[in-house]
């Protein structure tokens, strides 16, 4: 097969989609078989996925561009550019494809949220996001859920033929695991100046994650004289602002810290360092930070909704979305309980090591080859 991946929805601070899109393209080239990758990646972000260097990859550099050109390059410029590389199938990896296509053609959807929680995305995205899906789970001849949630939710919202969509669920990376180096910790708690005993929330600061909630459950576990501090790590979304000031009124300035984004090459350090991961996200269709966490070792907190469930299994304490009180409850029972803390990291590293990206790139061959013989 000559396979064309579209990696242009690529961010220059990659988390979420974006750890797809550079894993899933290490995997695949590394995987054995008859198949050349024909990566399309614009010139500012190929070294994001192309490191170390990948053999067997043939990559076209695009333009540079906002994601607003980007969505228009991706109708007017990227079919040309397919046919002229002479691709038997190109992977869309991040929710939209072209509407004309020279060959066989797989997206990736990530999750429902444009539809599910339209008034999380800004105004333009709620418009623009449903109408192209609609269009490429028409269009595409498979579709990829990144986990068995998403696939129920684009069943029922989308109606998608059962036979060309399938569940690829997603990895987590090598990187993440127990860190038994005492000078790399050190030198990575100095960097991000971080307390000795600290909960852990990593994901963008937007209001889809619900950070507010973690705000107020863990103002009630600082007011009950807990030492803990609490570290939110993450870029900046939009309405942010909300959430700094609730800090403010809240009077917790001196016992939450913003690190900002954190890198990949740090990020599984700052895990290790954690006593306690919260991710109170309101709906993922993957969430790699609970598992992220846990294959570090981090006991796990996470909301009873949407992929964690399934994701997470008996390895994480699960709370109700938007349940305040459980939410304290569960982190002030691991606060004060250092065996169970014990016992659910011994768990959780246990269920995060079911998901490779190895795994994600043999299913992904597979449909790639059923998309190109039922074109």
């Amino acid at each position: 097969m000559r396979i064309g991946i579209d990696a242009t929805p690529l961010p220059a601070q990659p988390v979420g989609a974006g750890v797809y899109i550079i894993q899933l393209i290490r995997a695949l080239a590394t995987e054995p078989g008859a198949h050349r990758l024909v990566v399309f990646a614009q010139r500012g972000r190929r070294d994001l996925i192309d490191t170390p260097r990948l053999t067997g990859v043939e990559w076209i550099e695009t333009p540079d561009l906002s994601p607003a050109r980007r969505l228009v390059w991706e109708q007017v410029a990227l079919p040309a550019l397919a046919r002229r590389a002479g691709v038997e199938v190109l992977h869309s990896l991040h929710y939209t494809r072209p509407y004309f296509l020279p060959c066989a053609s797989v997206v990736t959807f990530h999750d429902m949220t444009f539809f599910l929680y339209p008034k999380l995305h800004t105004f333009s995205k709620r418009v623009f996001f449903p109408l192209m899906m609609r269009m490429s789970a028409r269009k595409a001849q498979a579709i990829i859920a990144v986990s068995k949630n998403t696939h129920r939710d684009a069943v029922r919202i989308l109606k998608i033929a059962p036979d060309k969509l399938f569940t690829v669920q997603n990895g987590i990376g090598a990187e993440f695991r127990p860190i038994d180096d005492p000078a790399l910790l050190q030198a990575c708690r100095k960097k991000y100046n971080l307390e000795q005993s600290y909960i852990l929330y990593v994901g963008t600061v937007e209001p889809r994650k619900n950070l507010p909630l973690l705000l107020r459950a863990f103002a009630r576990l600082a007011a009950q004289g807990s030492d803990f501090s609490l570290v939110i790590v993450g870029r900046l979304g939009w309405m942010y602002e909300d959430v700094f000031r609730l800090v403010e009124s809240l009077g917790l300035s001196g016992r939450v810290q913003f690190t900002g984004y954190v890198p990949a090459e740090d990020l599984p350090m700052v895990y290790n360092l954690a006593q306690i991961f919260v991710y109170p996200s309101l709906y993922e269709g993957f969430g790699f930070p609970p598992l992220e966490a846990m294959a570090c070792g981090a006991p796990v907190i996470t909301t009873a909704s949407s992929a964690m469930r399934d994701q997470v299994g008996d390895a994480a304490i699960l709370t109700p979305p938007g349940d305040e009180q459980a939410l304290y409850e569960a982190m002030d029972q691991l606060a004060h309980n250092p065996e169970l803390r014990r016992m659910l990291s011994v768990r959780g590293r246990s269920q995060a090591a079911q998901y490779t990206w190895q795994t994600t790139a043999q299913k992904t061959l597979q449909v790639y080859q059923w998309a190109i013989l039922n074109r």
